[in-house]
């Protein structure tokens, strides 16, 4: 994976300043370096910025404080002028190794989804690996959860959006790696009692472009062609799971294949219906449709729809006028989903 992957309209800005922590152990470059000693080093090559927002498009979004032990936070967006809004929980993409709820093109996106979903929105910034291998990221998403119901039982200070929030609505979503977060933290929610999330009604989960491996390689990874700026090539998927999963682990870890021989079953998913968002040039296109499939067979309600001639995380990180109609194709998609 190279940094021209990613969407020049970006203005991508990469930190050239060189270390002395001996020998790069791992690598994609533009994004991510290991090194022998341990120390990583993240390039900035998406912008994070702050949580204005321009007054046209009708939203408010501030920062809050999760866990400050962790130095977990969220970004909320709020649309003005509304209320008894459902709520999603959002966990950014990333490989579990990059990305921000500040970054740039988190920020533009889930700004629109907001205030085209009409909905709530708490973007959850997260532990990242290989500082924070699994399960840290799966333990601050449950964690976020909680917080949320602990504003609904309480407030806390939080009344400029708890007052506007439908805690009887709550979705679960994420891109890539967080919508790996999103259906873990949806199976820790299946194994508990029903009184442990109340009063929060957790409605469905939306998990777009889920990012899961194996040892073995499916069709679309061994031969899709991906778009030229597509954000995910196999190499950096290999290397993502290096970093992330527990030392010693490979990538038929449940947390990496769901599929895989021990792992949880699909079917104790519980949290229904599931829409799950495919990308028709992605990498993982296979992976994701064979998720929906074994979810229909587990008889869950899931929704699948596949944004045709676009690659991995189009949403975020590509500005071209195709990506660009599928991604409100895409937020009419959640828009439904999430108002029926």
């Amino acid at each position: 994976m190279t940094a021209t992957t990613l969407d020049p309209s970006l203005s991508l800005q990469i930190n050239t300043k060189t270390h002395h922590h001996g020998a790069v152990v791992e690598e994609i470059e533009g994004l991510i370096r290991v090194y022998k000693d341990g120390h990583v080093e993240r390039l900035q090559i998406v912008p994070c910025v702050a949580s204005s927002l321009a007054p046209e498009l009708g939203v408010t979004s501030r920062d809050i404080v999760i866990d400050k032990p962790t130095n977990i936070w969220a970004r909320f967006y709020l649309p003005k002028y509304h209320e008894n809004l459902p709520l999603l929980v959002y966990f950014h993409g990333g490989g579990f190794c990059v990305g921000s709820a500040a970054w740039s093109c988190y920020h533009e996106f889930l700004a629109e989804l907001a205030a085209r979903a009409n909905c709530l929105i708490l973007s959850v910034n997260y532990r990242l690996a290989p500082e924070n291998r699994l399960p840290a990221a799966y333990d601050d998403g449950f964690k976020a959860l909680m917080w949320v119901k602990q504003q609904a039982l309480c407030g806390g200070g939080n009344e400029w959006w708890s007052k506007q929030c439908n805690f009887s609505s709550i979705f679960l979503a994420g891109d890539s790696a967080g919508a790996n977060i999103a259906r873990n933290v949806a199976i820790r929610l299946n194994s508990c009692q029903p009184m442990a999330i109340k009063p929060l009604t957790i409605k469905g989960t939306i998990l777009i472009e889920p990012f899961f491996g194996g040892e073995r390689r499916t069709n679309s990874e061994k031969y899709a062609v991906e778009p030229p700026r597509s954000a995910l090539s196999l190499a950096a998927s290999d290397t993502y799971w290096r970093l992330a999963l527990p030392l010693g682990a490979n990538r038929d870890h449940p947390w990496c294949n769901p599929g895989a021989k021990g792992s949880i079953q699909l079917g104790e998913l519980g949290i229904s219906p599931i829409m799950v968002c495919v990308a028709e040039m992605d990498i993982l296109r296979d992976r994701n449709l064979d998720m929906c499939a074994a979810l229909a067979r587990a008889g869950k309600q899931v929704e699948r729809v596949v944004h045709k001639g676009v690659g991995h995380a189009f949403q975020v990180l590509n500005k071209s006028q195709l990506s660009q109609t599928r991604t409100l194709e895409m937020i009419s998609h959640i828009k439904a989903f999430i108002t029926r």
